[in-house]
């Protein structure tokens, strides 16, 4: 275990460095440090308010522009995802963290998987980048890929399903 000498140090290293958030295993004991930007905490609630009155704005006229071509998109789109997304039978490769999606490990190379592609337990389907580490995740079942639900660089929440596999 750390003594607090080490303990006082490494908050001190922290708090200059620009990490966010530090965790130390060690033996069965944990040290978890996390820093609280006051900065931080006050714009985002002045973010979304500069945010908020702009949107309202302009999306009142934009109904009255919208083709009823591009009204009857949309929603069909979002039932055929919704339709696979509840089929039984699919298996939906979840997202296990909160971050960024990739799906290929460089902007130059060619995807992990491709719609159609064949897949095991230990296939990597994609990355996703949190706090700056680069998660490679696996399929962790054997299929095909079905439908590819979310875009290169999108952000994705955890447990947000990113696969369907048959």
């Amino acid at each position: 275990m750390l003594k607090i000498q080490e303990i006082r140090e490494l908050i001190k290293l922290i708090d200059q460095s620009s990490i966010d958030e530090f965790k130390y295993e060690h033996e069965g004991s944990v040290v978890s440090l996390k820093k609280n930007e006051i900065q931080t905490v006050q714009a985002a609630p002045v973010q979304q308010q500069v945010e908020t009155r702009p949107v309202e704005v302009a999306s009142a006229p934009a109904p009255a522009e919208q083709s009823k071509e591009t009204a009857t998109a949309a929603p069909a789109q979002k039932e055929e995802v919704q339709e696979k997304e509840t089929d039984e039978s699919l298996h939906k490769i979840k997202s296990p963290m909160v971050g960024t999606f990739y799906a290929k490990p460089s902007p130059d190379a060619d995807n992990y998987v491709k719609k159609g592609d064949s897949v095991d337990e230990e296939s990597i389907v994609c990355i996703i980048e949190a706090m700056k580490l680069f998660n490679e995740i696996e399929a962790e079942v054997k299929g095909e890929i079905v439908e590819i639900l979310v875009e290169d660089g999108q952000l994705v929440e955890y447990d947000q399903p990113l696969f369907l596999v048959k």
